[in-house]
């Protein structure tokens, strides 16, 4: 429930009796409130739908619906109200059954001013007590996570250090002997070798393979040691035909439909290649495990004076409300263990906003999932 201006207590009078009701109005008006007013159980609820109300008075023993199924009706749909219940002398078991069903207190009639209005402010009090309540629990949960990430994240330097100390020493191996096989094959007596260029092209692929797999191990310690951007003129197009090049397998698996929605045309970008990589296949990768067979993914490029927005767009299953503001924590995923590891888009939040850029997400289960990606067009001025 949220607070509203200068904690004034939104009031709604209920009694089938005009008389009685306008009289406990004028008086409590005298004393610094406004009530609204209604004549039954049904105008009560119905008022209530359409104007939030802090406290109730509720008169029991109205015709129609009476005071204790209004009751009941408000707790089952604003419980943050309190109710005050007015009942006669005869029937003070109703305040007793009242008080059961969720009520605040009883007041019997006729009823003394002053008693009812302090007991207004102790309901309001009430109120604000609970509000208090749940801002603590709400601070103390997210303080408890942020507790959690962080021994996460801590875990993760750990763990990355030696992650990256197990990948790079293979790829020093596989780029020695890759090194190796390139001499050989450029000697002169193995001129004649037959396809000898595609060999050397081979060898080509596998060197460039090597490098980029060197630069995701320096961003899977981007965490750890803080590096700052190999910012390069880049052209934005030509790295995401590059990436889907880098995905075709995948892509041709599912018979994934890629539609382009910008011009043939460059647009450069002066940013950091690498890392922005990284992001395109994280995004694109997560596209095709949403798809379906014939799938589609929509890419878009769109430039402002001082940003480029890159879209990436899928209509496969979508991301539920519930897990939408959860998507860039580290480690959630809605994979198996085998399937994610939930870093992917963690790394994609923690790359952009690095660069001092922007990532927006939109998704409707069943419909698909846009992701937008806006950067300054140069990032040479950003912060180290």
């Amino acid at each position: 429930m949220t607070t509203h201006a200068g904690d004034k207590i939104r009031l709604l009078l209920v009694d089938d009796e005009e008389g009685f009701r306008a009289a406990i109005a004028r008086r409590l008006a005298k004393r610094g409130m406004a009530p609204a007013q209604a004549s039954s159980g049904e105008e009560c609820l119905t008022l209530l739908d359409t104007s939030p109300m802090d406290v109730v008075v509720l008169d029991v023993r109205m015709p129609g619906m009476n005071g204790i199924d209004t009751l009941k009706a408000i707790k089952t749909n604003h419980k943050d109200i309190q109710v005050i219940l007015l009942t006669g002398n005869a029937a003070v078991s109703d305040g007793i059954e009242g008080i059961k069903s969720g009520a605040f207190d009883y007041l019997t009639k006729p009823v003394e001013i002053d008693h009812l209005f302090n007991k207004i402010k102790q309901a309001f009090g009430m109120i604000q007590l609970e509000e208090e309540k749940r801002q603590q629990l709400a601070y103390r949960e997210k303080l408890e996570k942020k507790m959690v990430d962080t021994d996460r994240l801590a875990a993760l330097g750990t763990l990355s250090t030696g992650i990256a100390h197990e990948i790079n020493n293979p790829l020093a191996i596989i780029n020695e002997a890759a090194g190796v096989i390139k001499q050989i094959l450029e000697a002169p007596d193995m001129a004649q070798l037959p396809r000898q260029g595609d060999l050397l092209m081979a060898l080509d692929k596998i060197e460039t393979s090597i490098k980029r797999a060197g630069k995701i191990t320096q961003q899977l310690l981007g965490h750890v040691k803080k590096q700052g951007p190999r910012l390069a003129t880049t052209d934005m197009r030509l790295l995401i035909l590059e990436t889907l090049a880098l995905l075709k397998g995948g892509i041709k698996k599912k018979q994934i439909n890629i539609l382009w929605k910008t011009e043939e045309k460059e647009h450069m970008l002066i940013t950091d290649p690498y890392q922005i990589r990284q992001v395109l296949v994280n995004l694109i990768t997560n596209a095709i495990h949403a798809l379906d067979t014939n799938g589609t993914i929509s890419l878009s490029i769109h430039e402002t004076p001082a940003y480029m927005i890159l879209g990436i767009e899928d209509d496969g299953v979508g991301i539920s409300s519930d897990n939408l503001g959860k998507i860039f924590d580290p480690f959630f995923t809605t994979k198996s263990f085998d399937q994610g590891t939930g870093l992917g888009l963690f790394v994609v939040n923690k790359i952009i906003t690095g660069l001092n850029g922007e990532i927006e997400v939109e998704s409707h289960p069943g419909q698909g999932t846009v992701f937008m990606i806006k950067l300054p067009l140069n990032s040479g001025g950003m912060a180290q």
